[in-house]
Formats: C-alpha cells, sequence, structure tokens
C-alpha cells in the first residue's frame, strides 16, 4: 500500500510516470492537458480527494502482477505465523500440580520411584474411573528435570553417555565430530489406541521415495519417547501384539525395524506407564508380569478428601496459571529430591540376609521367574535413595513388595482375598 501511495503522490505533484509503470493511453492523454486549479485546492490547498484517489487507482492497476501477487503472499505468510503462534499458544494446555494431587499414595510413589530408577520397568495403574490417573501421570512431567540432547538427532541422543547414543552419534563422536547440544525437557508421548504398529516403530519415509527415490527410515513413537515416558491410557484396550512390541522395547532399551529393504535399530529407553479400568477388560497374565509395578487406585471414601479434590479441580479449572505457582515451590521440591535420589541411587546398599528374604517371599508367593525378586530389590534400593539413606532397611522393603509382587501371583477363583493383602501377609510372615 505504501509502495502505490508514493507512486500515486508521484503522479499526481510532480507528473513524473515512475520506473517500472506503464501509464494507460487515457491517462497519459490526461495528464498532457492543460492544468486547471480544483476549487477544493483554491480553498483548502493540497491536492483533491478525487484527484488522489484516481491516482491511487491508477497506480494500483498499474503495478505489475507480479508484485502484486509478491506483496499479498507475503502477507498471507505473515498472518499465517501470526495465527499459528496464537493456536499454540492457546494448546499449550497446563498441567495439574504433582503436589496438589490429592490422595492416592500408592500410584504417586510408583511413579517416583520409576523416575528414580527407570530399570524397575514401568507401571500399571489399574483402577476405578475418574480417580485422577491420568492427571497423576501427566503431572510427572513438572517433577523432571531438563536433559541434554543432540539437537539434530531425532532419537534424543545424550551427547555423553554411550548407551543412549544411536549410532549415528556414536560414529560422529568416533570421528572427532563436533555434535550441538541442546537442553529439552523429559519427552512425554501419548500412545493412542488406533495406533498402528508401523506408527509405533517407524517405516519407510514415503515422501523422500516418492520424490528423491531415496529409502530413508522415518522414525516413530518409540524414537520419539526415548529417554522419556512413553503413556498407554486404556493399556488393556490395546491390541497385544502392540503390548509385546512396547514391552520388548521397554525391557531392551533398543528398538529393531525390518522392513521394505531397510535395517535400522535406534535406543528406545523409556518408563513405560499403562493405566486401565479393570471393568472394560484384563491384560493377559504373560503381559502383566512385565511390568515392574502395577498399583490399584480405589476411590476416596473419607467426605472431608472428596471435598478436597472437588475445591482443587474447581481452583484449577478457574486459574491454572495460579494454582500452578501456589504448588511451585513444592514441585521444585520434589524435583530437588528426586535428583539427589537419583545420583545417590547407585551407593545404596541392601543385606545379602535382606535379599535372601525378598526370594523367599517370592518363593512362598509361587511367584512364575525371577522379575519379581529383582524388582523388589531395585524399587527397595530406589526407595531408600528418595528417603536420603544409603542402606536398605525392612520397612523400605514391606513398602514396595506389594507394589511389585501384586500383579505375579496366579489367580485363584476360589480366593476372596485381595492379592495385596495376600502379599502383605506373607511378608509379615517371613520378616517377623
Amino acid at each position: 500500500f505504501c509502495v502505490m501511495a508514493d507512486q500515486a503522490f508521484s503522479l499526481t505533484s510532480s507528473n513524473v510516470v515512475p520506473a517500472g509503470l506503464q501509464l494507460p493511453a487515457a491517462v497519459t492523454a490526461l495528464r498532457e492537458q492543460p492544468h486547471v486549479q480544483h476549487p477544493e485546492q483554491q480553498q483548502g490547498g493540497g491536492i483533491p480527494k478525487d484527484a488522489v484517489g484516481l491516482a491511487l487507482g491508477v497506480a494500483a492497476c498499474s503495478v505489475p502482477r507480479s508484485f502484486r501477487k509478491r506483496a499479498a503472499k507475503k502477507q498471507v505468510v505473515r498472518c499465517a505465523v501470526a495465527e499459528a503462534t496464537e493456536v499454540k499458544m492457546e494448546e499449550a494446555r497446563p498441567v495439574f500440580p504433582f503436589s496438589a494431587i490429592v490422595g492416592q499414595a500408592e500410584m504417586k510413589l510408583a511413579l517416583i520411584l520409576n523416575v528414580i530408577d527407570p530399570k524397575i520397568g514401568g507401571v500399571m495403574i489399574l483402577g476405578d474411573r475418574g480417580t485422577g490417573k491420568t492427571t497423576t501421570i501427566r503431572a510427572l512431567v513438572d517433577l523432571l528435570p531438563e536433559i541434554d540432547c543432540v539437537s539434530d538427532d531425532p532419537y534424543n541422543s545424550s551427547p555423553s553417555e554411550y548407551d543412549n547414543m544411536s549410532d549415528e552419534v556414536r560414529n560422529r563422536l568416533a570421528n572427532s565430530e563436533e555434535v550441538p547440544v541442546v537442553k529439552r525437557k523429559v519427552p512425554m508421548v501419548d500412545l493412542p489406541l488406533g495406533a498402528t504398529e508401523d506408527r509405533v516403530c517407524g517405516t519407510i519415509d514415503i515422501e523422500k521415495a516418492l520424490t528423491q527415490g531415496k529409502k530413508a527410515f522415518e522414525p516413530g513413537l518409540l524414537a520419539k519417547a526415548n529417554r522419556g515416558i512413553l503413556y498407554v491410557d486404556e493399556v488393556n484396550l490395546l491390541d497385544d501384539h502392540l503390548v509385546d512390541v512396547l514391552l520388548d522395547s521397554a525391557a531392551g532399551g533398543w528398538n529393531t525395524v525390518e522392513r521394505e529393504g531397510i535395517s535400522i535399530r535406534h535406543p528406545a529407553k523409556f518408563i513405560l506407564i499403562g493405566s486401565g479400568n479393570p471393568e472394560e477388560g484384563e491384560l493377559r497374565p504373560q503381559l502383566l508380569d512385565r511390568f515392574g509395578m502395577h498399583a490399584m487406585i480405589r476411590t476416596e471414601r473419607d467426605p472431608e478428601l472428596r471435598v478436597q479434590i472437588v475445591e482443587s479441580c474447581q481452583e484449577f479449572a478457574d486459574d491454572p496459571k495460579l494454582m500452578r505457582e501456589k504448588f511451585l515451590e513444592d514441585n521444585l521440591e520434589f524435583s530437588k529430591q528426586i535428583i539427589i535420589a537419583r545420583e545417590n541411587l547407585s551407593k545404596v546398599t541392601i543385606d545379602a540376609d535382606l535379599r535372601r528374604k525378598i526370594s523367599r517371599v517370592c518363593s512362598e508367593l509361587n511367584v512364575d521367574g525371577l522379575r519379581g525378586d529383582i524388582v523388589t530389590n531395585r524399587a527397595a534400593r530406589a526407595f531408600c535413595a528418595f528417603d536420603g539413606r544409603t542402606v536398605v532397611t525392612e520397612p523400605d522393603i514391606k513398602k514396595v513388595c506389594t507394589l511389585c509382587l501384586r500383579h505375579r501371583l496366579r489367580k485363584d477363583v476360589l480366593s476372596t482375598m485381595d492379592n495385596g493383602d495376600k502379599v502383605q501377609q506373607v511378608y509379615d510372615m517371613i520378616f517377623t
């Protein structure tokens, strides 16, 4: 608009044709006529309105079409960027503060222990609907510190930890190449129920295959979740073969893809967290056994706690930003405690006699395999580190043994005792 206005002013005042403008013959003839002062010029001075309007119209018509297209395109791009920025800001929905969650101590403890030691093997959370399972899991991200990543690597590879590097980054470091490093928040990836195996594991990049004729790998959700959290809501409704893929990758720490002439592997170390309602269906026992911990969530029966939960939800709905600021210090304290526990985890020891008693509990409960023994030892060490100590005690084991062994018991249709109560009963018998 400014360009056209300048050209119009030059046309009306100096009677000079701007460079690049081809004026119509009628306008040229009009310009060559003797100049007659307009009445509006005589009264108020300046250029008459109709002359300016005519000049602007002529200038607009005379601007080359390619220039007008470029100007319009730039304006559209600017508008699109502004709208995208606005949408992005609106879509960044706030997360409920972890420290503001009332009750559900068992679930929160299982999540924190897995963050301290991801080798525990993830958490399976089953319970009544509407008990805050998804809210608690999403709130866990606030407690996790930022991590160093190679900026141009699609697998969130670590620049210093060899086990968390992709093969490409390892080769670059072996060749003494510098890798750009950036700090990122710990990724949290949601796996929808309708996801396909190609989307989960990764597949061939169709766009590059069609446009460039090259075989290229397009990373899937497992690649995005590396060094982070992979959350599956309603995991009991997910296809069994996808659950197998997730558990295999979580246990091995690598994802191998062999398809369409592509052979690639990349790191896929993540904390697998699943939630669901047992009324909608149950996981197969062999799949349930692959989860390190199993938390059972029940509806709070205390009226005071229920009122407190309702008030917290209403406060968050009214002003999420204010509530997050209110619990910021508590969240930072949680985060600091988790960081210290991670650093001290390798210093924690567990007595050989306690290890034997853990194995006796697993044997007495007829737990198949040795996953129960391994996970209980790891969880006890993580809880001890979280508590700020370096020597595991019997209360540490009692705190975590139900979470680690409840889902590994064989089902007895004639038994009326809850599996968690059965684990505690056997523990009391052996440790006392």
